[in-house]
């Protein structure tokens, strides 16, 4: 009896150590408890996503020489028309220009289809759009939505930007001039998102963009689950194809998600410019949940910047990162008002260039005449759980517009060709259990 009372008492203590467990790490870095938002996974259904609209129900045609653009079109404007449902991808490869999803409306792209961007920009006429920070006419994406809140992209097939034209475009345009801008060369994003709330893009494969890879901008609640992202860096590299770009939004979950490109895997987006924070087109990015996720190449796992004012409540955990140049970049903008803070970055393995880069970020600087530079402020960021093999273990300099207060290295594991560290850079540096290159650093 004695020993089943044992028992009994370890198996209270395990069951309510197991419950609290998820209690205390699901919390933001300010002390602000997740959600129960943040914790359900659930995927949508087609069954669920009301009536299915097949694009060869309506005339697209099974030929990958076919610009389809207009028949895709049609099938989503009748789906509107008729009160709502799904337009379905078939199995089959589809080309198209761009496409404008409307109230209602969903994206289903089915196993073994595969939804092909044109490369001819004709097919991505400019209108109203967001670029870099900026507010202006655009080309837009292969899948556009605005304003269509509860919009799903689904499915286990491919959206593929088809972008080897655009690139090979943007670096003749760079050879013949360096000094050449991003958007200088007529490039259309893969999925664009504006000002919609409710959104989950689950499962589906986004290959190739010939820009930015997904773009959400002021948009409210996004699942962005289980996605394959990918752009190659050789042998013709994919330029600024970013995997996912979060620009200005609020509660973001990116969960189980793989990400190899040429460019940042998941930046933090929201304006840039000197008045930029007063700028009502522009905003912050805050209670974002990045877990479960695998990093091939690319420039670094997670990014404040380069067009960014307000970052909060930011978290990356339980990931493995692999050729990645950076697993924490802040890109300190000197012509930018920016404020990065409780920013988390904890059960992290793998292989980088720089485990934490933290610099002035000078391409294309522009004042615009304000005479006082802004500053940009970086506090409360958390590095725990930490087991990497780098290059460089603290990559940081910063200039006197650049303020670090309040980092914290905890249980951190590193063996790096350059061990180095500045502590008179960061006002309230704490290292607790850090070890690098097997040496406690007191």
């Amino acid at each position: 009896m004695k020993y089943k009372i044992l028992i009994l008492l370890a198996l209270t203590i395990l069951t309510t150590a197991t419950q609290a467990q998820p209690n205390q790490k699901n919390v933001f870095p300010d002390g602000t408890p997740m959600s129960g938002w943040f914790l359900d996974y659930s995927k949508v259904q087609l069954s669920g996503l009301g009536k299915q609209y097949v694009i060869t129900d309506f005339g697209a045609k099974r030929d990958s020489t076919l610009v389809q653009t207009q028949v895709i079109q049609r099938t989503i404007d009748e789906a509107a028309r008729q009160g709502g449902g799904v337009v379905v991808i078939p199995k089959g490869t589809f080309v198209s220009g761009a496409l404008f999803f409307k109230p209602k409306t969903h994206l289903y792209v089915g196993e073994g289809a595969k939804l092909k961007g044109s490369d001819d920009i004709a097919d991505y006429p400019s209108r109203p759009s967001r670029m870099e920070g900026q507010s202006l006419d655009y080309f837009p994406a292969l899948v556009n939505a605005y304003g269509v809140d509860g919009f799903t992209i689904s499915g286990k097939g491919t959206l593929d930007g088809n972008g080897l034209k655009y690139w090979e475009a943007f670096w003749q345009r760079r050879k013949e001039n360096p000094q050449c801008t991003n958007l200088e060369v007529s490039r259309p994003r893969l999925v664009f998102i504006w000002n919609c709330d409710d959104v989950q893009v689950q499962d589906v494969s986004l290959h190739n963009a010939g820009f930015w890879t997904s773009h959400y901008y002021q948009c409210t609640n996004v699942k962005i689950l289980d996605l394959h992202i990918a752009s190659p860096h050789a042998p013709v590299k994919a330029p600024s194809t970013d995997a996912i770009d979060i620009d200005a939004c609020t509660n973001v979950l990116v969960k189980g998600c793989y990400m190899s490109v040429n460019d940042d895997a998941i930046a933090l987006k929201g304006g840039k410019g000197p008045w930029a924070d007063t700028d009502p087109n522009n905003g912050e990015n805050v209670n974002i949940l990045i877990e479960d996720c695998e990093f091939g190449f690319c420039h670094a796992a997670l990014t404040c910047g380069s067009e960014a004012i307000h970052n909060k409540n930011i978290v990356m955990r339980n990931c493995h990162v692999n050729e990645a140049m950076r697993v924490l970049w802040l890109k300190m903008r000197p012509d930018t008002p920016q404020k990065y803070e409780y920013i988390t970055v904890e059960n992290i393995k793998g292989q980088a260039h720089s485990l934490i880069y933290v610099k002035p970020w000078t391409q294309f600087f522009d004042l615009k005449g304000r005479k006082e530079v802004p500053l940009s402020y970086s506090e409360h960021i958390t590095l725990k759980n930490i087991d990497m093999k780098c290059d460089i273990f603290f990559d940081i300099a910063i200039t006197e517009y650049d303020k670090l207060s309040q980092f914290t290295f905890e249980d951190v594991k590193v063996e790096a060709k350059n061990a180095a560290y500045d502590k008179s850079i960061i006002d309230g540096l704490t290292f607790n259990n850090v070890v690098v290159n097997g040496k406690k650093i007191q």
